[in-house]
């Protein structure tokens, strides 16, 4: 950008470099008659751009520095343009277009000139296009009549900041609200996860606000909570990374039935069934405090921006968002992430044991397994064995890390009392083992051990690798957290699961499909620090 801006500057003749040609130019002509300099300086203060073929440039204010552009005086001068005035307007229109939107005013400050040529649509067209991704939308701005310098200059620049993903301030709860550029609207959708326990079907969106053009001269932004449409809101910018949103007209959240009704409505929504249908007494006391507690907001709250991780060739598998099963608690989204030789999974939304935030899996990339078969796989004591035994080998390495690794796979052999246990591999090794995921096709059978409880009967019955790994579980309010060893499954890349030991339980993960633009972390020390920023906010 400074480069660029220098080279406009000399080629409108300002700045040093007018200065520098100046006094080569003097130099040059040291025995030049007085006469031959003051004609130098009259037509220095000339106006530029007095041309019949140009009326665009006689509108332009007086600038130093520019030849007269016919007569003698010009076919005697330099073949090439002394500045950007003497353009071709056509050309300035390319110029222009490929320069940032927020570059453009301080642009049309220049001269006249250059403030008419930025009224070409044009350029504004290839700006919403390039820096919002409107390609189609843009001729429903030509069908209404709204020109794409008033959709930037007064709702695509004011709101851009908040674009992109972000983690709403619901208590234990959390959630994901993604804001695009939707049409002639700016909306933010919050993503709910399908109802438990269908955790391969698509996500479930729903507007919480938007923000359009709809009236003259003045962006509007109207609150898409409860079901008598959009009303009246308001959305603040404070804290950077942050935004707050507020409903000024909160009785159109109201329902004539009163509480009931509403509860029954946000349970058929949330959960797909009636509250008769949830027949465990636990179950339906974790749903009752869950609507009392997010009813309460009435779509007032302070989002925080989340990214995407970054996607490294050494990943075992593509990081970002899967929806997962967890008991009770119903259907969670948590984000996948690599560091190193750990895989971690973060919750973004959560319930009042784990809330989100929290890291919920850690996965030892360097402690990989392998399954015995499936008669053995049945046996719950002898796959406990098989994890206890690395959990163990485990403990012991954080003690003492410098011990050097001697295999790769744990092994459980038939029949045996025990696990045939080896030391972790070498960091430098997971990039191997990712490589080997990724482009072998074996697979090994795979089936749940007897007693273990599953939201969904519904899971793969092969996999491709499994690794020892760690869940965070807690009582409730999130007291007495601690790590209990598991079973990682990686099934595909798009499906993986977790057999937690001490809770007998498992927990089926498959990945978010929908595309989430503007969400990618501009770098990896941002991704780590939005990671420990979420930890605290829930701690």
């Amino acid at each position: 950008m400074l480069l660029r801006m220098a080279v406009c500057a000399r080629l409108c003749g300002a700045g040093q470099s007018r200065r520098c040609r100046r006094r080569q130019r003097h130099s040059q002509s040291d025995r030049e008659s007085d006469s031959e300099m003051d004609m130098d300086e009259e037509e220095d203060e000339r106006v530029v751009g007095k041309t019949k073929d140009d009326p665009v440039g006689s509108s332009c204010h007086k600038t130093r520095g520019a030849r007269p552009s016919g007569g003698l005086e010009a076919s005697a001068g330099p073949p090439h343009p002394q500045s950007l005035l003497d353009l071709p307007p056509e050309i300035l229109v390319e110029i222009f277009s490929s320069l940032p939107g927020t570059s453009l005013p301080n642009l049309a400050m220049v001269c006249k000139k250059f403030k008419q040529i930025l009224n070409t649509e044009t350029i504004w067209r290839r700006r919403c296009a390039e820096e919002f991704g409107m390609k189609d939308d843009l001729r429903k701005t030509e069908i209404v009549g709204m020109p794409s310098r008033e959709l930037y200059v007064k709702l695509l620049h004011p709101y851009r900041h908040i674009l992109g993903l972000w983690q709403p301030d619901i208590g234990p709860y959390g959630g994901l609200l993604n804001v695009v550029v939707d049409g002639l609207f700016i909306i933010g959708w919050m993503y709910l996860p399908p109802h438990d326990p269908r955790v391969e079907d698509p996500m479930r969106r729903r507007p919480l606000f938007r923000i359009h053009m709809w009236e003259k001269n003045k962006a509007t932004v109207e609150c898409m909570y409860g079901h008598k449409g959009p009303h009246k809101g308001d959305i603040q910018t404070g804290k950077k990374d942050e935004f707050s949103t507020k409903c000024n007209q909160t009785d159109h959240h109201r329902m004539p039935g009163g509480r009931q009704e509403e509860f029954r409505t946000w349970l058929e929504e949330e959960w797909g069934r009636t509250l008769e249908d949830i027949f465990h007494e636990h179950m339906q006391e974790l749903i009752l405090m869950k609507f009392i507690y997010t009813s309460q907001y009435d779509n007032c709250l302070t989002y925080r921006r989340i990214y995407l991780p970054q996607c490294l060739p050494s990943d075992l598998l593509r990081p970002g968002l899967f929806k997962g099963t967890y008991g009770s608690h119903g259907l969670e989204i948590i984000m996948l992430s690599f560091h190193g030789s750990k895989a971690k999974a973060t919750k973004l939304t959560g319930d009042p044991n784990v809330p989100a935030g929290q890291l919920t899996l850690e996965i030892d990339l360097n402690r990989p397994l392998r399954l015995p078969d499936l008669e053995h796989q049945r046996n719950m004591d002898e796959v406990s064995q098989l994890v206890m035994g690395v959990h163990m080998e485990a403990q012991r390495g954080s003690q003492d890390r410098d011990a050097p690794p001697e295999g790769a796979e744990t092994r459980l052999s038939q029949g045996a009392e025990g696990s045939d246990s080896a030391p972790p591999v070498g960091e430098e090794s997971v990039g191997a083992i990712a490589a080997e995921c990724s482009s072998t096709t074996d697979t090994q059978p795979f089936v749940l051990p007897l007693g273990v409880m599953a939201r969904n009967e519904v899971y793969p019955r092969t996999c491709k690798m499994c690794f020892y790994g760690t869940g965070l579980i807690a009582g409730h309010g999130f007291t007495s957290p601690e790590r209990t060893p598991g079973l990682f499954v990686l099934f595909d890349d798009d499906r993986f699961g977790f057999i937690w030991l001490e809770l007998k339980s498992f927990s089926f993960y498959s990945r978010l499909t929908d595309q989430l633009s503007q969400a990618q972390a501009p770098c990896m020390e941002r991704f780590e620090a939005m990671l420990r920023n979420m930890q605290s906010w829930t701690s």
